[in-house]
């Protein structure tokens, strides 16, 4: 029972999408309406606020790190395992995917997956963003970096902690993360992807 009080706990707190509230917020267009109508902070940079931007990327990330170290600071105490607490880190992250609260629409989940990974062990969250931030330097695409990242996140798991349940956790974000993108796959190949920093004419102050 603790274990599913948990896990919909962990959606929920997922399902608040930041991209959207921020924008709010700052008085933006909803993200869901220009750019890649994606609500995340690389979209919500398109407006041109980076202070907007920044906030959404800390909050998304927050709340992926949040539900994962209370799983794994008080679970214990309550009887959640390694299950119950990849069980939260899929729940968060799937909350944000599809978020209850915005007619399930949302992002792609980089932010979310960062924190998740942050949570889950700091170094394993850093490696992952040195990887995201290494690709996106030399390539000015956050969809490519995150996609390299992606891939490489269940590995630097599994090197660090070997297989248990909670890898297969990540395999599972890193799967859907791959899914979500498959978009920027084609455009990456179309030459058609937009870089970081590019303004959409669509973002714009809202009315």
């Amino acid at each position: 029972m603790n274990t599913l009080i948990a896990t919909i706990a962990a959606y929920l707190l997922g399902s608040i999408s930041f991209a959207v509230v921020m924008s709010r917020v700052f008085g933006l267009s909803d993200p869901r309406t220009y750019g890649s109508k994606n609500p995340g902070a690389t979209n919500v940079l398109r407006s041109g606020s980076k202070k907007a931007a920044i906030a959404t990327l800390v909050g998304d990330a927050a709340k992926g790190w949040l539900a994962v170290w209370l799983a794994m600071r008080f679970g214990p105490d309550v009887g959640l395992d390694d299950t119950g607490i990849a069980l939260v880190a899929i729940a968060v992250f799937i909350g944000h995917l599809w978020p209850v609260f915005f007619r399930f629409v949302g992002g792609k989940g980089v932010a979310t997956a960062l924190g998740v990974l942050l949570g889950i062990n700091p170094w394993l969250g850093l490696a992952t963003l040195a990887t995201w931030l290494i690709v996106a330097y030399a390539f000015r695409y956050s969809s490519l970096a995150a996609l390299v990242a992606a891939i490489f996140a269940p590995f630097y798991y599994g090197l660090l902690f070997g297989v248990d349940a909670i890898l297969f956790a990540v395999f599972v974000m890193s799967a859907l993360l791959l899914w979500r993108h498959s978009s920027n796959i084609g455009n990456l190949i179309a030459g058609k992807e937009s870089k970081i920093g590019s303004k959409s004419a669509g973002a714009k102050k809202a009315k």
